[in-house]
């Protein structure tokens, strides 16, 4: 990825624990790598094709001297998010905020964070069988949508299928969403569990009838593996309610565990139940 590269912008900034940072400021050192593709821009040679890094400069300064925060980590994770948010054609930030007047009793160069975001890309499926099952995945949908860390790219047509798991009840509609998304795997997850809840989801029967089921399929080819959050996620290979509309988005978006696509596990999916029905 080309990066554009901006080093010791000085800035004078109110951030700090204690009182007297906060009332006197001091000043803040930014050095910012803005991850990009460059190519358009070197072949047309405007600006429009670009990120203007003197805009960016002004955006840095407007953000550090409007707002007071306690620590450094907070200063960088905002800004960074904000750059994205604000220049589309970013693809990642890295940001370094020195501060070379911090409160150490000691001799010090500087004292620093340096931080990394950058947008990625998560496949969510979507799924309801209980109250008015259309409502409760717009209504998810629309939260996607109009939450800035957020951009809905694609969303599959709505399949209905039959539950999974062996619990008698009603039929589910089932879907996927292709997301790109500045929260990280665990924000997504607290982000998707709030609308479940905010659905009127009551967790009662393994596998059992919900109001609104939101999973994280992928999250861009990580493997995550804690208590609460499996990434791919869980038999994704066995669930033709998943992979049917997952291939309508994403077809070629390759399995990191498995090895395959999902047209290739759809195709293996439909070709196991003929073998099972002989």
């Amino acid at each position: 990825m080309d990066q554009i590269i901006i080093k010791g912008l000085e800035i004078y900034a109110w951030h700090g624990v204690f009182k007297e940072e906060q009332e006197k400021g001091q000043k803040f050192v930014v050095n910012a790598t803005l991850h990009m593709d460059t190519t358009k821009s070197s072949r047309t040679d405007e600006l429009s094709d670009s990120v203007d890094y003197g805009k960016v400069c002004l955006l840095i300064n407007d953000f550090m001297t409007k707002n007071r925060m306690n620590l450094l980590e907070s200063v960088a994770n905002c800004l960074a998010r904000k750059l994205l948010m604000t220049y589309p054609l970013l693809e990642a930030v890295t940001l370094e905020i020195e501060k070379p007047s911090a409160p150490i009793p000691m001799p010090f160069e500087t004292v620093s964070v340096k931080i990394h975001r950058s947008w990625h890309t998560a496949y969510i499926a979507f799924g309801s069988n209980l109250g008015d099952r259309l409502a409760n995945i717009s209504g998810a949908i629309e939260s996607l949508t109009a939450d800035r860390c957020c951009e809905v790219k694609k969303v599959s047509k709505i399949v209905e299928s039959k539950p999974y798991g062996g619990v008698d009840q009603d039929s589910f509609y089932n879907g996927a969403l292709e997301l790109r998304t500045l929260y990280d795997a665990k924000e997504l997850l607290e982000f998707l569990k709030a609308e479940e809840r905010h659905a009127g989801r009551e967790k009662t029967v393994h596998w059992g009838p919900r109001t609104l089921d939101l999973d994280i399929l992928y999250y861009d080819d990580d493997i995550v593996q804690t208590e609460y959050l499996s990434i791919p996620h869980v038999d994704i290979q066995n669930r033709d309610f998943v992979l049917i509309p997952l291939n309508e988005i994403a077809p070629y978006k390759r399995h990191p565990l498995i090895g395959a696509t999902t047209k290739e596990m759809l195709k293996r999916l439909k070709d196991s139940y003929v073998t099972n029905k002989q």
